[in-house]
């Protein structure tokens, strides 16, 4: 791999990218950086969590002048959060330079858009219904856009944005610089990178197995009703440092951080419910370490980059093997190792055995940790925990009332009775979650027609997510992250405020969450 300074970046930019630690670029920017510095059309295909940010980012960054006052940059992405994630970053590598950029998406008071659009970004990162929101009140011009990038383009296909990313391209001049970044290539990717795309050159940097090989996977067979037990004893035997637990849908999230809490776990809820405000104040909680379990459903840790997640636990498990990549890609990030649990019923086994197959992976069998193991878990934590202090003399103004402890009672015991405060009672609180019904498997044969993740009559090829027949948009009974919603009473596509995020069909709810198609072996709606 290269060092930045071998890529003949300007000072100011070669600046923030050291004071963000990075030394060597990752084999995705080693490989995207020239190319996107030399003007060229570009395809890269890399997974989540493999520096492609940067890889666009940096050439961005250093080939728009300071001076300039129009939009010439356009960044599309999936997910309001993915959005957020690539304007903090661009943020970060152009501190020293002073490169404008502004993140749009829906959630977020559009009058607020509006007046930071006067102060005349010169790059946008926006959701593809937020942009043509803004593109229709003319309050985003893309006339004079040079370079346009398509993030995680797979995920915005997946999510129904063709016809508005076909619609904002076209509003961009065709001389223009196109990147196109994907986990994967199927057929409408390809053909969406011919029509809009001039003689790309190709980036690939795909690794042999989908999942993560640092990723340590493991379930745990257990009826539904035992679940929350098993969570408990998990999280005491394991103590993860930050944890991320999925749940399938927004009530199961409500109901599970609220158990957890009640346990006595520093928990919080992540979904699409939540407000921009709240999911802000979850997540800045979840990254400064003042909650260590996060729960969460699919679409609202779509595209989240976390730093030091150590567990993923799946709850439930997943609708696809999609979803099971994606979720299990939170942990084991930037070279460090993760563990990635899942919890499954007896009658969810076949569906375990086709996520394996179809993600090439074997997932080992692991037994419910006992009560034993949970309570000599916690009770090892504790001990390092006191090793720590010990070891860095963080004890001084306790010494005095130690010796006069020490006086009055004997040591063991003192000891023993330190550990148990720190380590914490469970609280002996009754938890009822409401039961989820189990996911079936799928009667689908892998594709592999690229990296493997695809199948057929998966969200993809030309079939619907379920191989069932139905047409796509068609069955409005989305399970998963979302609730029935469509068309608000104005007619309009989010209720009269402006159009939303994504398509008001049965993938998307009136706040611009991703409902996924339900499968005709899906048997639970979100309640």
């Amino acid at each position: 791999m290269k060092t930045f300074t071998e890529f003949g970046l300007e000072p100011k930019v070669l600046q923030a990218i050291t004071e963000l630690g990075f030394e060597e670029s990752t084999p995705i920017q080693d490989k995207s950086i020239p190319i996107a510095l030399g003007g060229s059309d570009l395809i890269g295909q890399a997974q989540t969590g493999t520096g492609k940010t940067a890889a666009f980012g940096i050439p961005l960054i250093s080939k728009i002048p300071v001076s300039e006052d129009r939009i010439v940059a356009l960044i599309m992405t999936p997910t309001r959060e993915l959005a957020i994630q690539v304007a903090e970053e661009i943020g970060k590598l152009s501190r020293y330079k002073g490169t404008r950029s502004l993140p749009i998406y829906g959630g977020q008071d559009i009058g607020r858009q509006i007046r930071a659009l006067k102060k005349k970004p010169q790059i946008i990162i926006g959701t593809p219904g937020r942009l043509l929101d803004h593109i229709n009140r003319k309050t985003i011009r893309l006339d004079d856009v040079q370079t346009v990038v398509l993030d995680e383009a797979d995920e915005m296909l997946d999510m129904g944005f063709m016809e508005d990313i076909t619609s904002i391209l076209s509003l961009v001049p065709e001389e223009r610089q196109t990147m196109l970044f994907s986990a994967t290539m199927p057929p409408n990717i390809q053909k969406l990178a011919q029509r809009f795309l001039k003689n790309p050159e190709h980036v690939s940097v795909i690794p042999k197995n989908i999942t993560a090989p640092l990723i340590e996977q493991a379930y745990i067979e257990v009826h539904e009703r035992q679940k929350f037990e098993a969570l408990s004893r998990l999280l005491d035997m394991e103590s993860p440092e930050l944890a991320i637990v999925f749940g399938r849908t927004k009530r199961r999230v409500d109901e599970l951080s609220e158990a957890l809490q009640k346990r006595g776990y520093s928990a919080d809820g992540l979904h699409g419910d939540l407000s921009q405000n709240q999911r802000d104040n979850v997540m800045r909680k979840f990254r400064d370490g003042s909650i260590d379990v996060l729960v969460a459903t699919d679409v609202a840790a779509r595209g989240l980059d976390v730093s030091g997640v150590t567990h993923v636990i799946n709850f439930d498990l997943p609708q696809d093997p999609e979803s099971y990549v994606h979720r299990i890609g939170r942990t084991g990030r930037a070279g460090k190792e993760g563990i990635a649990y899942s919890f499954v019923t007896p009658r969810e086994i076949d569906h375990l055995h086709f996520i394996e197959k179809v993600t090439r992976q074997r997932i080992a069998r692991k037994p419910l940790p006992s009560m034993a193991e949970a309570i000599e878990g916690k009770q090892r934590v504790t001990a390092e925990r006191l090793l720590e202090i010990v070891q860095n003399e963080e004890f001084s103004e306790f010494k005095a009332s130690a010796i006069q402890l020490l006086e009055r009672y004997d040591s063991v015991h003192l000891l023993a009775a330190a550990m148990k405060l720190l380590t914490g009672e469970k609280k002996d609180v009754n938890v009822e979650l409401t039961p989820e019904d189990p996911i079936r498997a799928k009667k689908r044969r892998p594709d592999v027609r690229s990296s493997g993740r695809r199948f057929s009559g998966g969200p993809f090829g030309s079939g619907n997510r379920s191989g069932s027949g139905t047409p796509r948009g068609r069955d409005n009974r989305g399970g998963g992250d979302s609730n029935r919603g469509g068309y608000g009473k104005s007619g309009s596509r989010d209720g009269g405020r402006g159009r939303s995020e994504g398509r008001s069909d049965s993938r998307y709810d009136n706040r611009g969450e991703s409902r996924r198609p339900r499968s005709s072996s899906d048997d639970f709606v979100n309640k």
